[in-house]
């Protein structure tokens, strides 16, 4: 391993169907065996039930949103263009499914309708034209970092100012410029949210200082069970713990910048929550169901079509899988984050923990080119930590490097779900991600105009990133399968955003600023 820290020339060479009849469930078996994924087989033999994913052969075409300058521009056009497609196209199924009292739930986000049913209503929806496969919705237990240990109220053993981790990204040289996040809003889809936490109360966007407002903030897409939260909470709650930890690395603080207790990296940002897991339990149904509310949030209790894109989150932060070991196919949610992606939402993902072999970025959204994906370093070190996951990517036989990035992700302290003032420690890529999930938020408070130009961002990163090389995992220089383009640093890509071209060069006329 070799750290080295890019040059200016570098930096600037890097950014260089109407149904008309229903055949038998048998011929439709036959005459479709490919349509319908593995897990869905297995899971309804011998007359079992399972609920099952129906895509739609017509998907939105989003590409019209590149050509589209602003945020809101975009997110309008995305989310009239996701819900005309499924109005257009799923009146048909819908019609038979509720003649069939089939139990169902559309999406819009990707065209395609969640049901449960048998075998024989999986054979027989393969076999209609306007469906393109069966895909599994499968429970998965993600295997989510456990709290290493507890540390309760402000005076606690361990409460430094600054945590390390914030410090070795140079988050507070960035906050003494004035650059704190202001202004940018941070979408966390996750095991839920302790939102009267004291590190996390006062940038909720639901809270304005004297009361409470959840709608167009907080969705619950557990719709039975629920741990001790219930199911369909009309406030935010976590049941678990992660996403209360995950959200406070992001943006978590006191009351003020520089108090004693800063464990977050965009304190001046705002945060609006999805719960997508039921105790650490989520399935691909709930994780479209919270993207499809951060494209367009709606009230608690409403429906997508009463979503606002104007008041989506303008980053989320997504530490969780969706392992094909448990039956998630590998391209159920890639259309969803592309669609976050088009709409101008950058979407930072966790790489996974099944280092330290190579190729264990295996799972979605990790594996997805349209994800920016972290790996976790030793925290304090330019190392990587044993167990965060390795590229390159085979899943989807792209063979693409991943992660995209490193950052702190050992020992990371941050707040707890079990009161206001509880705080954990814990590892894993899931500390890692909401790094950079806030360090953008740092970025795009400090250059405005770069904000939801995610092409554009994700190369100012990779740039400015400390080149960590290695020459594990089928990769040799920077990028590499280990590293990515190295360890976040915030302060260098700001400065960089900010700052003017070398002298005698032209800047790139298709980046928004002097990307250097």
């Amino acid at each position: 391993m070799r750290v080295r820290y890019r040059s200016a020339l570098s930096i600037l060479a890097l950014l260089s169907l109407a149904l008309l009849g229903q055949p038998p469930a048998s011929s439709a078996a036959q005459r479709d065996p490919g349509k319908i994924a593995p897990w869905v087989i297995a899971a309804t033999a011998d007359g079992a039930q399972a609920e099952f994913l129906v895509v739609l052969a017509q998907q939105a075409n989003l590409s019209g949103a590149s050509g589209l300058s602003t945020r809101a521009e975009k997110g309008r056009y995305v989310h009239a263009t996701l819900l005309t497609t499924a109005r257009a196209t799923q009146g048909p199924l819908v019609r038979w499914l509720k003649a069939h009292r089939v139990p169902h739930r559309a999406f819009t986000i990707i065209n395609l309708i969640w049901v449960k049913g048998d075998a024989a209503l999986a054979a027989t929806l393969a076999a209609r034209p306007d469906v393109a496969r069966i895909e599994g919705n499968p429970a998965i237990r993600n295997p989510l970092p456990r709290p290493e240990g507890t540390l309760d109220g402000l005076t606690a053993a361990g409460a430094a100012a600054i945590e390390p981790g914030i410090a070795y990204v140079r988050a507070p040289e960035v906050w003494a410029m004035g650059f704190t996040g202001q202004g940018i809003v941070v979408g966390g889809q996750d095991t839920g949210y302790r939102w009267t936490h004291q590190a996390l109360k006062s940038a909720y966007r639901g809270w304005d200082g004297v009361s409470a407002d959840h709608d167009y903030n907080w969705h619950d897409a557990i719709h039975i069970g629920g741990g001790s939260c219930g199911y369909d909470s009309p406030v935010p709650c976590d049941d678990y713990g992660h996403g209360t930890h995950t959200m406070g690395t992001a943006i978590g603080a006191d009351a003020d910048v520089g108090g004693t207790n800063q464990i977050g990296m965009a304190p001046g940002a705002r945060w609006i929550g999805c719960r997508n897991m039921d105790q650490g339990v989520g399935t691909p149904a709930t994780y479209l169901e919270c993207f499809e509310f951060f494209l367009a949030p709606y009230p608690v209790g409403g429906t997508p079509a009463q979503g606002n894109p104007d008041l989506a989150p303008d980053v989320t932060v997504n530490s969780w899988t969706c392992p094909s070991s448990e039956g998630c196919s590998w391209g159920t949610l890639q259309a969803a984050v592309e669609a976050q992606r088009a709409a101008g939402i950058m979407t930072v993902v966790s790489a996974g923990n099944l280092g330290p072999a190579c190729s264990t970025v295996v799972d979605p959204p990790a594996i997805y080119d349209a994800a920016y994906t972290v790996g976790a370093l030793a925290t304090g070190m330019d190392a990587i930590a044993s167990f965060s996951g390795r590229g390159p990517v085979v899943a989807d036989g792209s063979f693409r490097t991943k992660p995209d990035l490193t950052a702190p992700g050992t020992t990371i302290r941050s707040s707890g779900r079990d009161s206001d003032v509880a705080y954990y420690i814990s590892s894993g890529t899931s500390m890692a991600a909401p790094h950079v999930a806030g360090a953008v938020a740092l970025l795009w408070s400090a250059s405005p105009t770069l904000t939801h130009q995610i092409s554009a961002t994700e190369a100012l990163l990779n740039a400015t990133a400390v080149d960590i090389y290695a020459t594990d995992c089928s990769s040799s220089g920077s990028p590499n399968n280990i590293y990515g383009y190295g360890r976040l640093d915030i302060k260098a890509a700001v400065d960089a955003a900010l700052g003017p071209p070398p002298v005698g060069l032209v800047p790139r006329l298709y980046l928004p600023l002097y990307l250097w």
